[in-house]
Protein backbone atom coordinates (compact mmCIF):
# COMPACT_ATOMS: atom_id res chain seq x y z
CA UNK A 1 0.00 0.00 0.00
CA UNK A 2 1.49 3.33 -1.07
CA UNK A 3 2.43 5.70 1.75
CA UNK A 4 0.35 8.86 1.89
CA UNK A 5 2.10 12.17 1.28
CA UNK A 6 2.35 14.43 4.32
CA UNK A 7 0.18 17.52 4.03
CA UNK A 8 0.88 20.18 6.67
CA UNK A 9 -1.60 23.04 7.06
CA UNK A 10 -1.09 26.20 9.12
CA UNK A 11 -4.42 27.82 9.98
CA UNK A 12 -5.32 31.13 11.56
CA UNK A 13 -8.20 33.38 12.49
CA UNK A 14 -9.70 33.46 9.00
CA UNK A 15 -10.85 29.85 9.11
CA UNK A 16 -12.69 30.30 12.42
CA UNK A 17 -14.11 33.68 11.38
CA UNK A 18 -16.36 31.85 8.95
CA UNK A 19 -17.89 30.08 11.97
CA UNK A 20 -18.62 33.47 13.52
CA UNK A 21 -15.59 33.73 15.84
CA UNK A 22 -14.00 37.16 15.67
CA UNK A 23 -10.44 38.02 16.64
CA UNK A 24 -8.49 41.15 17.43
CA UNK A 25 -7.24 41.51 13.87
CA UNK A 26 -10.77 42.33 12.71
CA UNK A 27 -10.78 45.87 14.05
CA UNK A 28 -7.63 47.84 14.82
CA UNK A 29 -6.31 45.80 17.72
CA UNK A 30 -9.66 45.42 19.46
CA UNK A 31 -11.03 41.99 20.30
CA UNK A 32 -14.79 42.06 20.92
CA UNK A 33 -14.32 45.69 22.00
CA UNK A 34 -11.38 45.00 24.32
CA UNK A 35 -7.82 46.23 23.94
CA UNK A 36 -5.64 43.21 23.29
CA UNK A 37 -2.99 44.39 25.75
CA UNK A 38 -5.57 44.43 28.55
CA UNK A 39 -6.90 40.91 28.00
CA UNK A 40 -4.16 38.96 26.20
CA UNK A 41 -0.89 39.76 27.97
CA UNK A 42 0.64 38.73 31.32
CA UNK A 43 0.72 42.38 32.43
CA UNK A 44 -2.97 42.70 31.62
CA UNK A 45 -3.66 39.69 33.82
CA UNK A 46 -1.57 41.15 36.65
CA UNK A 47 -3.36 44.49 36.38
CA UNK A 48 -6.92 43.15 36.26
CA UNK A 49 -7.15 39.35 36.53
CA UNK A 50 -10.93 39.26 36.84
CA UNK A 51 -11.33 41.20 33.59
CA UNK A 52 -9.10 38.70 31.79
CA UNK A 53 -10.87 35.68 33.28
CA UNK A 54 -14.27 37.14 32.35
CA UNK A 55 -13.05 37.81 28.81
CA UNK A 56 -11.98 34.20 28.28
CA UNK A 57 -15.10 32.89 30.00
CA UNK A 58 -17.05 34.71 27.27
CA UNK A 59 -14.76 33.36 24.55
CA UNK A 60 -15.33 29.84 25.89
CA UNK A 61 -19.08 30.29 25.54
CA UNK A 62 -18.62 31.68 22.02
CA UNK A 63 -16.57 28.67 20.94
CA UNK A 64 -19.00 26.19 22.52
CA UNK A 65 -21.83 27.78 20.52
CA UNK A 66 -19.90 27.85 17.22
CA UNK A 67 -19.94 25.01 14.72
CA UNK A 68 -17.23 23.73 12.37
CA UNK A 69 -17.64 25.16 8.88
CA UNK A 70 -17.02 23.68 5.43
CA UNK A 71 -13.32 24.58 5.65
CA UNK A 72 -12.79 22.58 8.87
CA UNK A 73 -14.76 19.65 7.47
CA UNK A 74 -12.95 19.87 4.13
CA UNK A 75 -9.53 19.64 5.78
CA UNK A 76 -10.64 16.62 7.79
CA UNK A 77 -11.86 14.91 4.61
CA UNK A 78 -8.37 15.21 3.12
CA UNK A 79 -7.16 12.60 5.62
CA UNK A 80 -8.59 10.00 3.23
CA UNK A 81 -5.88 10.93 0.72
CA UNK A 82 -3.04 12.49 2.75
CA UNK A 83 -1.28 12.26 6.11
CA UNK A 84 -2.72 15.58 7.29
CA UNK A 85 -1.20 17.57 10.14
CA UNK A 86 -2.96 20.77 11.24
CA UNK A 87 -0.91 23.45 13.00
CA UNK A 88 -3.35 26.08 14.19
CA UNK A 89 -2.94 29.48 15.79
CA UNK A 90 -6.57 29.25 16.93
CA UNK A 91 -7.58 28.39 20.48
CA UNK A 92 -10.95 26.86 19.52
CA UNK A 93 -11.64 23.15 18.96
CA UNK A 94 -13.36 23.47 15.58
CA UNK A 95 -10.71 21.46 13.74
CA UNK A 96 -11.22 18.56 16.13
CA UNK A 97 -14.99 18.80 15.95
CA UNK A 98 -14.71 19.04 12.17
CA UNK A 99 -13.02 15.64 12.18
CA UNK A 100 -9.28 16.35 12.00
CA UNK A 101 -7.28 13.85 14.03
CA UNK A 102 -3.80 15.44 14.14
CA UNK A 103 -4.04 19.00 15.45
CA UNK A 104 -1.32 21.01 17.17
CA UNK A 105 -2.43 24.20 18.94
CA UNK A 106 0.36 26.79 18.93
CA UNK A 107 -1.40 29.30 21.16
CA UNK A 108 -3.19 27.04 23.62
CA UNK A 109 -6.76 25.83 23.94
CA UNK A 110 -9.82 27.61 25.30
CA UNK A 111 -11.17 24.42 26.90
CA UNK A 112 -8.04 23.92 29.02
CA UNK A 113 -6.75 25.77 32.07
CA UNK A 114 -3.60 25.66 34.15
CA UNK A 115 -2.03 26.99 37.31
CA UNK A 116 -0.06 30.22 37.13
CA UNK A 117 2.72 28.20 38.83
CA UNK A 118 2.92 25.36 36.29
CA UNK A 119 2.46 25.80 32.53
CA UNK A 120 2.81 22.06 31.80
CA UNK A 121 -0.06 20.49 33.78
CA UNK A 122 -3.45 21.37 32.31
CA UNK A 123 -7.04 20.68 33.32
CA UNK A 124 -10.18 20.56 31.16
CA UNK A 125 -12.64 23.42 31.63
CA UNK A 126 -16.06 23.86 30.03
CA UNK A 127 -17.52 26.43 32.41
CA UNK A 128 -16.05 29.60 33.94
CA UNK A 129 -12.80 30.29 35.76
CA UNK A 130 -13.10 32.68 38.70
CA UNK A 131 -10.53 34.67 40.64
CA UNK A 132 -9.75 32.51 43.68
CA UNK A 133 -10.12 29.20 41.83
CA UNK A 134 -6.93 27.33 42.69
CA UNK A 135 -5.09 24.39 41.15
CA UNK A 136 -3.79 21.49 43.24
CA UNK A 137 -0.45 23.29 43.63
CA UNK A 138 -2.19 26.32 45.19
CA UNK A 139 -1.73 28.56 42.17
CA UNK A 140 -4.51 30.63 40.65
CA UNK A 141 -6.07 28.94 37.64
CA UNK A 142 -5.83 30.78 34.30
CA UNK A 143 -6.75 29.91 30.72
CA UNK A 144 -4.26 27.64 28.97
CA UNK A 145 -3.64 30.33 26.37
CA UNK A 146 -0.32 31.64 25.09
CA UNK A 147 -0.66 35.39 25.49
CA UNK A 148 1.28 38.05 23.66
CA UNK A 149 4.70 38.56 25.29
CA UNK A 150 4.82 34.89 26.36
CA UNK A 151 6.97 32.18 24.73
CA UNK A 152 5.27 29.68 22.41
CA UNK A 153 6.19 26.25 23.81
CA UNK A 154 4.89 24.26 20.83
CA UNK A 155 6.77 26.21 18.14
CA UNK A 156 9.71 23.79 17.98
CA UNK A 157 7.44 20.79 17.49
CA UNK A 158 5.50 22.75 14.85
CA UNK A 159 8.72 23.58 13.03
CA UNK A 160 9.69 19.90 13.04
CA UNK A 161 6.34 18.99 11.48
CA UNK A 162 6.63 21.76 8.86
CA UNK A 163 10.09 20.51 7.94
CA UNK A 164 8.63 17.11 6.97
CA UNK A 165 5.91 18.49 4.66
CA UNK A 166 5.54 17.08 1.17
CA UNK A 167 2.81 19.68 0.64
CA UNK A 168 2.14 22.78 2.73
CA UNK A 169 -0.74 25.24 2.98
CA UNK A 170 -1.40 28.45 4.90
CA UNK A 171 -5.09 29.16 5.43
CA UNK A 172 -6.77 32.17 6.99
CA UNK A 173 -3.77 33.91 8.51
CA UNK A 174 -2.07 37.22 7.82
CA UNK A 175 1.39 35.74 8.56
CA UNK A 176 2.06 38.72 10.82
CA UNK A 177 2.10 36.99 14.22
CA UNK A 178 5.50 35.52 15.09
CA UNK A 179 6.88 32.99 15.67
CA UNK A 180 4.01 31.21 13.87
CA UNK A 181 4.58 33.19 10.67
CA UNK A 182 8.17 31.96 10.60
CA UNK A 183 7.04 28.35 10.12
CA UNK A 184 7.01 28.98 6.39
CA UNK A 185 10.81 29.13 6.55
CA UNK A 186 10.92 25.60 7.99
CA UNK A 187 9.22 24.12 4.94
CA UNK A 188 11.60 22.36 2.50
CA UNK A 189 12.44 24.49 -0.54
CA UNK A 190 11.09 21.89 -2.97
CA UNK A 191 7.74 21.60 -1.19
CA UNK A 192 4.70 22.97 -3.00
CA UNK A 193 3.07 25.77 -0.95
CA UNK A 194 -0.38 27.33 -1.19
CA UNK A 195 -1.77 30.36 0.66
CA UNK A 196 -5.54 30.76 1.01
CA UNK A 197 -6.78 34.04 2.47
CA UNK A 198 -9.11 36.92 1.64
CA UNK A 199 -6.02 39.13 1.46
CA UNK A 200 -2.83 37.39 0.41
CA UNK A 201 0.00 38.58 2.70
CA UNK A 202 3.43 39.56 1.44
CA UNK A 203 5.48 36.39 1.63
CA UNK A 204 9.18 35.69 1.44
CA UNK A 205 10.05 33.41 -1.50
CA UNK A 206 6.72 34.30 -3.07
CA UNK A 207 7.81 32.68 -6.34
CA UNK A 208 7.11 29.23 -4.88
CA UNK A 209 3.80 30.17 -3.27
CA UNK A 210 0.52 29.66 -5.08
CA UNK A 211 -2.10 32.15 -3.85
CA UNK A 212 -5.84 31.55 -3.66
CA UNK A 213 -7.31 34.92 -2.66
CA UNK A 214 -10.68 34.09 -1.16
CA UNK A 215 -12.28 33.01 2.11
CA UNK A 216 -11.39 29.70 3.72
CA UNK A 217 -14.53 27.75 2.82
CA UNK A 218 -14.54 28.74 -0.83
CA UNK A 219 -10.75 28.55 -1.05
CA UNK A 220 -10.47 25.03 0.35
CA UNK A 221 -13.15 23.77 -2.03
CA UNK A 222 -11.18 25.20 -4.98
CA UNK A 223 -7.81 24.07 -3.62
CA UNK A 224 -8.93 20.48 -2.94
CA UNK A 225 -9.63 19.87 -6.62
CA UNK A 226 -6.07 20.93 -7.46
CA UNK A 227 -4.51 19.23 -4.45
CA UNK A 228 -5.77 15.75 -5.34
CA UNK A 229 -3.49 15.80 -8.37
CA UNK A 230 -0.51 15.61 -5.99
CA UNK A 231 -1.51 12.46 -4.13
Amino acid sequence: MEKKKRLVVLTGAGISAESGLRTFRDSDGLWEGYNVHEVATPRGFRANPQLVLDFYNMRRKDVAAAQPNAAHIGLAALEEHFDVHIITQNIDDLHERGGSTQVLHLHGEIFSMRSVLDEHKTYPIRGDIHWGDLAADGGQLRPHIVWFEEPVPMIEKAAEIAATADLFAVIGTSLQVYPAAGLLHSVPMDTRVWVIDKKIPEIVSAHRVMPIETGACEGIATWTKELLRYR
